[in-house]
């Protein structure tokens, strides 16, 4: 086969040989050559321990070192190319992964072989090496077939790959998004009869794993993998139950479906580098993801055949927010995906009445930094099929966002603060810092809100009538 492989891959390869060890490029990189995709990353295993190959790896990387992966074997180094360019190589001691049946991390054990350290990866076409610096390629479980076929197969027994690491079942799904592969029917079934076998892994690491699924090109894709091995029902059970659930509009056969369609339009407003909302977006496609999952619990069934789901945003912000935290998200990602499912529903009131002004601070207000992302969300949930419905709903939008515009021309409506801050109320109302401060200050932030930017002195004014009013 022809390779065309990173040049410091075979330097490395010949400074292991050159001390007499054996280094093969491994895994993802092997597999994004053969799809001719370049690897960022490097990743080698040797039958060296990380105490003999260490010296090696310091000398290679002028610019970087590090070994938080010395208990599993890995050492890894960095070094810049003069155009810039950042190589990280991590080097691994052949080796074996097995999980304790109740234990939720790997107990490694080294191994002696590069056959055997392959037999250990979580699929085939993860399975394959390129030897350095003799670029000798060596499959032995037939990844090269698989992707061609684009197919994810294990190496080994599906039953005994995913009870060595049942995380191997959430890379599975991860792949069917990031590469578009299909998973093989026995790999399949595997999945399906040992999703709980998943109980036992960290949430730090199913939520890594649902993270790069979310970010990858076809999310779509790797969700309703997820929800069709089963594996959602144990790290993400909100989303399969939205296929029980039928849309209030009957636009689509479940919310299921409709959520997976908001899903892609969300993806497809995303912008470039420079625009308000960059792809890929995690808080973006996670709240696309969430938005309807308070339907379940909120649906009733009313006269004459008719379905609501009233205060299934609130609910579902509550949902999203119980079932982000326990997946261990960051805090500001658990608090902005919520408060998007909260305000979803927001803008749609402007389709049959546009705002007054006042309404439109306060939708800026209450979206905050969250303004670019809440409009797209809005924009991706509005799929109705009645084409004139669609062009009205647009429309709207447009308008709103040029209203928006408009103001900010006129006013700082993205950080709306009261004319008067809580010291001149208490110097001009003559009171001590207390729960009265408070209730003015609301006070004088809604009327800024209704009115716009006054002068002082109006502002002034209003705030002693509005005391004057307390005292009545």
């Amino acid at each position: 086969m022809n390779f065309e492989v990173w040049p410091e891959a075979i330097e490395l390869g010949q400074m292991f040989a050159d001390e007499g060890f054996e280094l093969a490029l491994v895994g993802g990189p092997v597999r994004d050559l053969l799809l001719h995709r370049r690897s960022h990353d490097l990743d080698f295993c040797t039958n060296a321990r990380p105490e003999q190959f260490e010296p090696i790896l310091r000398r290679f990387g002028h610019d970087g070192f590090w070994d938080m992966g010395r208990k599993f074997g890995t050492l890894g180094a960095m070094r810049r190319r003069p155009d810039g360019t950042e190589v990280k190589v991590e080097v691994t001691t052949y080796r074996s992964d097995v999980y304790d049946p109740d234990s939720r991390k790997p107990e490694v054990s080294y191994g002696d072989s590069l056959d055997g350290d392959l037999s250990r990866r979580d699929f085939t076409v993860n399975a394959m090496a390129l030897t350095v610096p003799d670029l000798e390629f060596v499959d032995p479980f037939g990844g090269a077939n698989d992707l061609n076929k684009r197919v994810l197969r294990t190496p080994v027994d599906p039953y005994q790959s995913f009870d060595d690491d049942p995380l191997r079942m959430m890379r599975a799904v991860r792949f069917v998004a990031q590469l578009g592969f299909s998973i093989e029917p026995e790999t399949a079934e595997a999945i399906t009869r040992m999703t709980d076998r998943i109980e036992i892994v960290s949430a730090e690491r199913v939520r890594d794993e649902l993270t790069k699924l979310l970010l990858s090109d076809r999310p779509r894709a790797g969700i309703e993998a997820l929800v069709d091995s089963g594996l959602a029902d144990v790290v993400l059970p909100e989303i399969p139950a939205l296929r029980l659930e039928i849309d209030e509009h009957h636009r689509h056969k479940d919310v299921f479906d409709h959520t997976m369609i908001v899903v892609d339009r969300a993806v497809a407003l995303e912008t470039g580098p420079d625009g308000p909302v960059p792809a890929p977006d995690l808080v973006l496609r996670l709240a696309a993801l969430m938005h309807d999952i308070g339907k379940p619990k909120t649906r009733r069934f009313e006269p004459r055949g008719k379905v609501s789901f009233h205060h299934h945003d609130a609910v579902g912000a509550k949902m999203t927010r119980k079932r982000l935290r326990a997946l261990r998200f960051d805090h500001h990602v658990v608090e902005q995906v919520s408060d998007l499912v909260d305000l979803h529903l927001r803008f749609h009131g402007y389709v049959d009445e546009p705002w007054t002004d006042a309404a439109v601070r306060r939708y800026v207000k209450d979206a905050g930094p969250l303004y670019a992302r809440l409009n797209r969300l809005t924009r991706a949930d509005a799929t109705t099929q009645n084409r004139r419905k669609a062009l009205m709903f647009e429309h709207a939008m447009d308008e709103m966002e040029e209203r928006v515009a408009k103001l900010k021309e006129q006013e700082d409506i993205d950080a709306i603060r009261p004319d008067l801050n809580g010291d001149e109320i208490m110097a001009e109302l003559g009171i001590a810092p207390g729960p009265l401060v408070g209730k003015a200050y609301r006070h004088m932030l809604e009327y800024r809100l209704d009115n716009g930017p006054v002068d002082h002195d109006t502002a002034v004014a209003e705030l002693h009538n509005w005391y004057a009013s307390q005292a009545e």
